[in-house]
């Protein structure tokens, strides 16, 4: 079963376009999701079968089959767990136990969210992390996963504790424009690098640590606070005590994570800081609110309109919540 060659056209490129299609067009998912089935069965053509499986990984990251396909490539991906397809270069089992878990993570969320096309570097992160587990664009609980091994006993995503440490050592409190100052995006992109690599963060500018850190949060495959609750958040915008509720009902890693954002950026906003900064309460609130908060409706007045309450909801959380009891937390 070898593949045809497409003139005029890469991997990548077909790749790109599959992977648009299947997302932006419901009924196609089916189709897209059989046709790799077919690929990858009872192939033994190394570089085919490694492309179809691939492909399946990829698809599995931006769009879940319909209800109807879902119970045949279910057990398709379960049968191919235990090793018995494997061949010598293709380890079938290792991408039937990504894709399985892929699987059940889009058909509880669905498919991407947002109206912006796909990437090719969204592509090629869903690729690299079929083999190399990155930290960013994960579900929380899956980096907590991944560090579990590492450290056990952490109630934190490790790579936001060392960020907001590093931020801090670097001066962060007395750096004009701190978090709405982009940080040099090759400085970045390295240190997202070791960061994946559980290396020593060593920066030197304190806006690169805090650029790669609000893009983690923004990279998050569900957002800190759950879509479930944003409307409340929306609604109770400027309402502690429906806040507070809010925060309370979250997931434990959410809760903690959440209130360990919030104590972070309480910490910018004495007076002292602020003249140095010149980020008060209200910008920070305006450059951090699409961290935990993500509006998934495609119409401007009403993504504008969000934006501001977003703000006001984060800006509530920042002057009245108590996250004392987090100090000391990792």
């Amino acid at each position: 079963m070898g593949d045809r060659q497409l003139k005029g056209c890469t991997r990548d490129s077909v790749c790109l376009e599959m992977i648009t299609k299947g997302w932006s067009l419901v009924p196609l998912r089916d189709e897209i999701y059989m046709q790799l089935c077919r690929q990858t069965t009872e192939n033994f053509f190394e570089d085919s079968l490694r492309a179809g499986w691939e492909l399946l990984s990829i698809s599995l990251n931006f769009f879940p089959p319909t209800q109807t396909f879902f119970t045949y490539l279910d057990n398709y991906i379960r049968k191919h767990i235990d090793g018995e397809y494997d061949l010598r270069k293709v380890p079938v089992k290792d991408y039937a136990d990504y894709c399985l878990k892929r699987l059940e993570r889009s058909s509880k969320l669905g498919a991407r969210k947002g109206t912006k096309l796909i990437s090719q570097d969204e592509i090629q992160q869903a690729r690299e992390s079929i083999c190399s587990p990155s930290m960013f664009g994960e579900m929380l609980e899956d980096v907590m996963a991944l560090q579990e091994t590492r450290f056990p006993d952490r109630k934190l995503p490790w790579i936001v504790v060392a960020l907001t440490e590093e931020i801090l050592r670097l001066g962060a409190e007395k750096t004009e424009g701190i978090f709405r100052v982009s940080g040099d995006i090759d400085e970045v992109n390295s240190l997202k690098l070791r960061c994946d690599q559980w290396l020593p963060l060593q920066c030197v500018d304190p806006h690169v640590p805090a650029s790669l850190l609000k893009f983690w949060y923004r990279e998050l495959y569900q957002p800190l606070i759950p879509m479930e609750f944003y409307e409340r958040c929306i609604e109770h915008c400027e309402n502690i005590d429906e806040a507070q509720q809010v925060i309370d009902e979250l997931p434990e890693m959410n809760r903690l994570t959440l209130c360990h954002f919030i104590h972070f950026l309480q910490g910018f906003v004495k007076d002292e800081t602020i003249s140095t900064t010149k980020m008060d309460v209200s910008n920070l609130a305006m450059v951090m609110a699409p961290d935990i908060l993500r509006c998934d409706s495609e119409n401007p007045h009403i993504i504008f309109e969000n934006t501001r309450k977003e703000m006001s909801f984060l800006r509530t959380l920042i002057l009245h919540q108590d996250t004392s009891f987090i100090e000391g937390v990792i």
